[in-house]
């Protein structure tokens, strides 16, 4: 398990027997099952974890039950009578993400007067968040808040799908569809690097045809892949060159839908120095946002009206962004805005199930809050000192960045010498302020902060290696 920061409470219990708990498995219970419970619920449950989840609506409740291999409890998860048959005194990590900030704060506080280890709350309102802590809450998390800023960042980097930074900037990853006749094709990746006199980046996977394939040396990559590239900060560009992608300056963000993510993204795109529309059809919500973004255009019309958006003449240097609460909504909106001129669009989701459609209608890049919230959280339950844990939107496979322990398996080996399993690969190496891509002869140092890319079925093997 993660080791928490300063203002945690150490666990130790991930990886000792507990009760019938097997070695390596937590005990986890997630109150409230919407879109974010839901979907951690069933990812952990897959992993092995002894998941419990509360929900008080009892028809929720029930479907829940029938599609994950966990235990359901109909009921309200702040209750000290539902968390002790939840099992929160013996629990390593209760994750609270109810749509109420309130009832996950008390969820937190019953929890841990029971004795449950770790405690995470989803919290919005700034005015709750303060002083959270002194009321049983370990972490805070905010999805919303964190998807307004990838967005941003997507749509300055220009045509990326992804755009995920690790040692505090300093690495990141690129994600993006791979052009034909992107420099990346021409040869397999041993030869492409032989090739290079400074090699700062490395394919660490490719998803083809709904398959995650981890790549290694002999690897081709493929016209249509969807690439996930590690690099220095200072090797973005040309790792954004080598997969095709081709870079459009973006100077308006037309931001469609009035939800908490559309007001935080119009904050954060005005806050780069963009300027934003916002498309809004309820005329009560209109007025409220023109209200609270007096430096934003306020329209209130239906975005998936061609006439509405097309009084915005789009072109080229314009992000059309849906992020009303409705996937289907958001799709049609951005295909709507795409065949209106838009230089680029970006869609939320909810439903894993429609990301591997996105790209083939026209949709450039997606953001979930389902799988920021799994990256905040899945740092807990990873073995080791992880510091962040990056989910991706068409793979199941982790990014992981962790401190190499002193005294741990790879401490004064090669990364030849480590034998990984062959669904992982190193991408990058944070040492004493400096940051780069390794090869095989690289020798891994205690205090190193490695950044590896694993399938399911390896990380727990790989984080093992790195630490004690």
């Amino acid at each position: 398990m993660a080791d928490a920061p300063s203002h945690l409470v150490p666990t130790g219990l991930a990886w000792i027997f507990c009760g019938q708990q097997k070695i390596g498995e937590m005990r986890i219970i997630i109150v409230g099952a919407g879109a974010v419970g839901s979907y951690l619920a069933e990812r952990l449950a897959t992993e092995g974890q002894d998941v419990v989840v509360i929900e008080d609506d009892e028809r929720r409740a029930a479907e829940l039950q029938n599609t994950i291999d966990a235990l359901v409890i109909s009921g309200n998860g702040a209750s000290a009578h539902v968390l002790e048959e939840a099992g929160a005194s013996k629990a390593d990590l209760l994750i609270a993400v109810s749509n109420s900030d309130g009832a996950n704060v008390l969820a937190c506080h019953t929890a841990k007067e029971l004795g449950t280890a770790t405690t995470i709350a989803r919290i919005e309102a700034p005015e709750i968040r303060e002083g959270a802590d002194r009321l049983g809450v370990d972490v805070i998390i905010d999805p919303s808040a964190t998807a307004a800023e990838e967005l941003v960042g997507i749509v300055g980097l220009g045509g990326a799908s992804e755009l995920i930074h690790f040692a505090d900037g300093k690495l990141a990853m690129i994600g993006g569809i791979v052009a034909p006749n992107a420099p990346i094709t021409d040869a397999p990746l041993r030869e492409l690097r032989a090739r290079s006199a400074e090699w700062g980046w490395v394919v660490a996977a490719l998803v083809r045809d709904g398959r995650t394939i981890v790549a290694h040396g002999d690897t081709t990559v493929r016209p249509g892949d969807h690439a996930l590239v590690m690099t220095t900060d200072d090797h973005v560009d040309g790792a954004t060159r080598m997969i095709g992608v081709r870079k459009r300056h973006i100077d308006r963000a037309i931001v469609m839908g009035g939800t908490r993510l559309a007001e935080l993204t119009a904050k954060e795109m005005r806050r780069a120095g963009l300027a934003v529309v916002i498309v809004e059809e309820d005329e009560d919500r209109c007025t409220r946002l023109a209200s609270r973004h007096s430096g934003s255009l306020v329209i209130c019309g239906d975005p998936t009206d061609p006439d509405v958006l097309g009084e915005l003449d789009l072109g080229p240097k314009d992000v059309a962004i849906g992020l009303t609460g409705w996937d289907e909504v958001n799709i049609l909106a951005c295909l709507v805005a795409k065949a209106s001129g838009a230089g680029m669009v970006i869609a939320r989701f909810n439903r894993i199930s429609y990301v591997s459609l996105l790209s083939g209608v026209g949709i450039d890049a997606a953001v979930s809050s389902r799988l920021m919230a799994a990256s905040a959280i899945l740092r807990f339950v990873r073995q080791g000192k992880v510091e962040q844990v990056a989910t991706f939107s068409d793979t199941d496979a982790e990014a992981i960045e962790m401190e190499v322990a002193d005294g741990a398996e790879a401490d004064g080996k090669s990364l030849l010498d480590l034998k990984l399993p062959v669904g992982v690969i190193i991408g990058g190496i944070s040492r004493d302020g400096t940051t780069f891509v390794p090869d095989g002869s690289t020798v891994v140092r205690a205090g190193d902060h490695i950044i590896f890319f694993s399938l399911p079925r390896d990380i727990k093997e790989s984080a093992a290696i790195f630490s004690t």
